[in-house]
């Protein structure tokens, strides 16, 4: 389940950065696409902190999984 949601966060972020440039283009307005991609880019980081694997060789994601009986 987890994994669905992470997925769908990554599709968010690149929708978001889409969105960003196509507003930029029709109006030139800076602010909002900024912030676009400013959440895009929080986004893709908290993906990365929960898949990046520790010092241990074992990512967040896989020890949540693990203690609550998944696969």
């Amino acid at each position: 389940m987890t994994n669905i949601v992470l997925a769908i966060v990554m599709l968010a972020a690149f929708a978001l950065v889409a969105g960003a440039l196509a507003l930029w283009r029709r109006t030139g307005e800076a602010k909002n696409p900024a912030l676009m991609v400013l959440l895009a880019v929080i986004a893709i980081v908290n993906v990365l902190i929960w898949t990046v694997p520790t010092d241990t060789g074992e990512a967040p994601i896989d020890q949540v999984q693990n203690a609550a009986g998944g696969n």
